[in-house]
Order: structure tokens, then sequence, then C-alpha cells
């Protein structure tokens, strides 16, 4: 029990900062530039990530031993499809509006790289269990990067957090933080932030 729980933990460890899919693989760009100008919009797309990457994986997981291995990418974009497809009909039906504002993008989970990554890399080769795990760490570490960025795009871009005013007429909006170059910009500062942190670091003169 031990030994699974330690396993489980480092699943879950890698995927929220040793191999964070943003900061170590730079995956998932798309959604870093179209959903992250609102915290809800990017809230709502990251609960839905989280959702289908964990259900895919234990899916895959559990279908690994009955799988072909010729077809098992079909069989892992149908699982993942499914999902996708589950989480896009709750959203429309429970959230309209914000249905409308996120466009294709709910759609084109099933194209993250992520998600298709981890199935096929990670829980066609282990126990369902430790899947969930991984991809309970990968999901968040890679949510956790979506909402800093969208907390910065929407305070400065937009003077507010989930939609409430939050600074004043005093504050110029920075209109290029709405936009997809702010995007970039927020993602590549918090992509040398990490690695700078993370990395050993070359002194002058050092050996």
């Amino acid at each position: 029990m031990k030994i699974r729980n330690t396993q489980s933990y480092g699943a879950l460890l890698r995927g929220l900062w040793e191999e964070n899919p943003v900061f170590r693989q730079v995956l998932g760009i798309c959604s870093t530039l179209a959903v992250t100008n609102y915290l809800l919009n990017t809230a709502i797309m990251c609960a839905g990530l989280v959702f289908t990457l964990c259900a895919s994986c234990v899916t895959v997981s559990l279908l690994r031993n009955y799988t072909p291995v010729r077809v098992r990418m079909m069989v892992q974009t149908l699982i993942i499809a499914s999902y996708v497809v589950i989480v896009d009909i709750v959203i429309k039906a429970k959230l309209p509006e914000i249905s409308e504002q996120l466009g294709p993008y709910v759609g084109l989970i099933i194209t993250n790289c992520i998600v298709m990554g981890r199935c096929e890399s990670f829980a066609r080769s282990n126990r369902p269990l430790l899947s969930f795990w991984d991809a309970l760490g990968n999901s968040l570490g890679y949510s956790g990067v979506l909402m800093v960025i969208a907390f910065f795009r929407e305070l400065l871009g937009f003077r507010s957090l989930f939609g409430y005013p939050v600074l004043g007429d005093w504050f110029l909006p920075w209109t290029v933080m709405v936009m997809a170059p702010g995007a970039f910009f927020m993602l590549g500062i918090l992509v040398w932030l990490a690695r700078y942190h993370s990395e050993p670091q070359i002194k002058e003169g050092g050996n």
C-alpha cells in the first residue's frame, strides 16, 4: 500500500510541476491564447479538461488489455470525443452564455495534445488508479497555468476579476492583454520564471 501511495503521489506531483505540460512540454498553447482573457471562461474550460483527461485516461487504462494495438489511437480518440461531447452538452445546457463565448474551443479538447499524450504515453500501459493520478496532476498543472494567465489578462485588460470590477477608472486598461500577444507575453514570463527557479543556475566563473 505504501508503494502504491508513493507511486500515486509521484504521478500527481510530476504533472503539477516536474513535468508540467505547459512549462516543460509547451503543450496546449491554443487554449492559452483562446480562453484566458476571462477568468470564468478559463475556469469552465479547465474544469472540462480535468474531467475529460481523468475520465479518458481511466477508461483507456481499463481497456488497455482489450484494445488491439493497430487501432489504439482511434479507440483513444473515440473515448476522448465521447467525454468531450458530455462536457459540451452540460456547458450548453447549464451555461449557455459561456458556451457561446467559448465557441468551438470546448470541442477542440479532443485534439489537445495533453489529453491524447497522457492516454498514449501513460494510461495505456499503467493501472487505472495510477493513470487517474497522472491525469489529475497534468490537468491541474495545466489548469493552474491557465488560471494565472487569465488572472492577469482580465485584471489588466478589463480591470475586473470574474466579471466584477476591481480597478477603478484611474487605471488605463492594457489593450494588448485582451489580444493574443498578451497571452504570449504572460506565458513567456511564467515559463521563464518556472525554469529559472527549477533549473540549476550557472554562475559566472563557476565550474
